[in-house]
């Protein structure tokens, strides 16, 4: 069973048994704990786990990378460990052995010589020589990942003997992407130097300029993750949130308490978020360079961290996840929506609690369905602050069903913005559905390199094809709303685009409206335009311009209109974008127009 210390235990019987238990014993005791004399016993002088950095069992289970000096392997491969003893091992009088009581996993019997059943642990000795022993162990692909505490008993004719508990011999056990046997196995040895071994990397967004980088945000590490105590911190997170120890073998149920401790909210997680612009009392999330500080703050003081964003809460969760061996990468999506009500420009009074941004991150990881051991335990997060981890394939087709937060994550990458226009009783008609305005350039860093990579086709079919249409309408049937799908009564009788230029700091931003009537009957439109700073959650400052037309258009014909160009004032803050919104009126229907502004070769803006 767990140990007072929260650790877990593991042990292995059979004629070498290997005991890694809770009790942290002083002096040799029997089997029933009393304190003994060791003349006769086979008492241990030195437990050697071969843990050195460069050791071979380290390199092996690529863990050398770490920062400590304890032994950290990953499940499902095995590893080599000595055993010193005062006198020389006779296997006729000699066993090393115990007979602690197994449960949920984390108190471990395996017999060396031969495999544990049902549990796929193993041990063999793999050579004696005289007072030495060596053992082969390898823990099951399915073991509950954590720190365990590693002491070993042995038994002969004058009795049993428990060696002194040695802090050295503390083992930590990780998930594995390298065993196929393991639901994170990620079979691309290139992809796995980036999402698990990486050492710093960007979270999607790089420096302003950078041919990439579609939002001028400040740069962030994601790792390292291999420093000391970093691994301590991730763990840590998990004991905050009391995940069950039976539950850790399953890097879904890990991924989802991650998720959850790496915000504040109702669980006192790592990080603050805040998007008010006053960081006085902590740090600007631009500031924050790489997840370590942050981490090690959490850890030293296990109070929630002062200030974080999106890409700081994704980078942080990406290199929690990279730590505990579950490949992982952070993805940028342009643009991002949450549902939101928009007027005229203007978020309405009525719904102030979600928003579309121009951009969020959040963070992906590779892992193979599981079915948790624990149905109690997925119960207990349905009412928690934290999202995922849910399919990409379930994504793309609009299985919004699927577990978890399925509905809210399709939203993020594959929305339409609907308008609607009060009628004369009150009630709403839908106007326009604007099917494009969502998940343009779904973005990660490239494998082995700082380029940006598209990663937009694993989440969403092709804009405007028949089976993105498909998926938008699965996920709808499943919604609120199932009838804008069912019931398409507006139309296009006008059609709008607008004509930019790259814009750079300090010029000013130049626009043309492009209008065409398609309709076979002149129309009058009354065009209304909106400047305003948009920070890029989609929160917006006051209009610094605003404009307001009537256009006369013939039958079939066009017109382009040139506004007065606008200077945007600078504002605070490296997330910001410029953004205006246009609206036509034609008898009575609301068409919304959208485009690009440049800076820098980056997003900034939207008409």
């Amino acid at each position: 069973t767990p140990s007072p210390s929260g650790r877990s235990t593991i042990s292995d019987r059979g004629q070498s048994n290997l005991f890694l238990k809770a009790s942290r014993d002083e002096a040799p005791t029997t089997s029933e704990g009393n304190f003994c004399s060791t003349e006769g016993m086979l008492v241990i002088k030195k437990i050697d786990l071969m843990n050195g950095r460069m050791g071979a069992n380290r390199r092996a289970h690529h863990t050398d990378e770490y920062e400590y000096d304890n032994l950290i392997i990953r499940r499902g491969q095995p590893f080599d460990m000595k055993l010193h003893f005062q006198q020389p091992y006779d296997s006729d009088d000699h066993r090393v052995c115990s007979n602690p009581q197994p449960s949920k996993g984390t108190h471990i019997l395996v017999p060396v010589g031969g495999s544990l059943p049902g549990m796929d642990w193993s041990a063999e000795m793999t050579s004696s020589d005289d007072n030495t022993m060596c053992i082969r162990v390898c823990p099951s692909p399915r073991a509950v990942i954590g720190k365990y505490q590693f002491s070993v008993k042995t038994r002969s004719k004058a009795g049993e003997y428990a060696a002194p508990f040695d802090p050295n011999n503390e083992v930590y056990i990780l998930f594995n992407p390298w065993c196929t046997e393991d639901s994170v196995h990620m079979p691309q040895s290139d992809c796995l130097k980036e999402y698990v071994l990486k050492q710093g990397g960007f979270d999607g967004k790089d420096q302003p300029g950078k041919p990439w980088s579609p939002a001028p945000m400040t740069f962030f590490l994601v790792s390292p993750q291999f420093d000391q105590g970093i691994l301590d911190a991730c763990l840590f997170m998990l004991d905050k949130r009391g995940m069950p120890h039976a539950s850790r073998s399953d890097p879904i149920m890990v991924s989802r308490v991650v998720s959850a401790m790496v915000n504040s909210l109702d669980d006192n997680g790592v990080l603050v978020g805040n998007w008010t612009g006053d960081y006085s009392r902590g740090t600007n999330p631009s500031a924050w360079v790489g997840s370590r500080d942050i981490l090690l703050k959490y850890l030293r003081t296990g109070y929630p961290v002062l200030y974080g964003q999106c890409w700081v809460f994704a980078g942080v969760v990406t290199s929690v996840l990279r730590c505990l061996g579950i490949a992982t990468r952070t993805v940028t999506n342009y643009n991002s929506a949450h549902d939101t009500d928009v007027t005229h420009g203007t978020s309405s009074s009525s719904s102030s609690s979600s928003f579309s941004s121009s951009f969020s991150s959040f963070s992906s990881s590779f892992s193979s369905s599981s079915s948790s051991s624990s149905e109690e335990f997925q119960f207990q997060f349905h009412r928690i602050f934290c999202c995922g981890p849910c399919s990409v394939e379930a994504i793309k087709n609009g299985l919004v069903y699927m577990k978890y937060d399925a509905s809210f994550c399709f939203a993020e990458v594959n929305s339409d913005k609907v308008y609607w226009q009060r009628q004369a009783d009150g009630t709403f008609k839908i106007v326009y559905v604007e099917e494009k305005a969502i998940g343009h350039l779904i973005s990660t860093k490239a494998v082995g390199s700082h380029q940006r990579q598209d990663i937009t086709g694993l989440y969403k079919h092709p804009e405007g094809s028949e089976a993105e249409r498909k998926a938008v309408e699965t996920a709808a049937k499943h919604g609120t709303k199932a009838h804008i799908y069912t019931n398409k009564e507006w139309g296009e009788d006008i059609s709008v685009t607008v004509d930019t230029q790259e814009a750079y700091t300090g010029q000013d931003i130049s626009l043309r409206v492009i209008l065409k009537n398609r309709s076979s009957m002149p129309r009058t439109v009354s065009l209304n335009l909106f400047v305003a700073v948009m920070y890029y959650t989609g929160v917006t400052g006051s209009n610094f311009k605003q404009e307001q037309r009537q256009v006369q258009i013939p039958a079939g014909g066009g017109n382009h209109l040139q506004p007065p160009e606008a200077r945007p004032k600078v504002v605070e803050g490296v997330g910001i974008h410029y953004w205006n919104v246009i609206y036509c009126r034609n008898y009575g229907s609301i068409q919304p127009i959208d485009g690009s502004v440049y800076k820098f070769g980056s997003m900034v803006a939207e008409q």
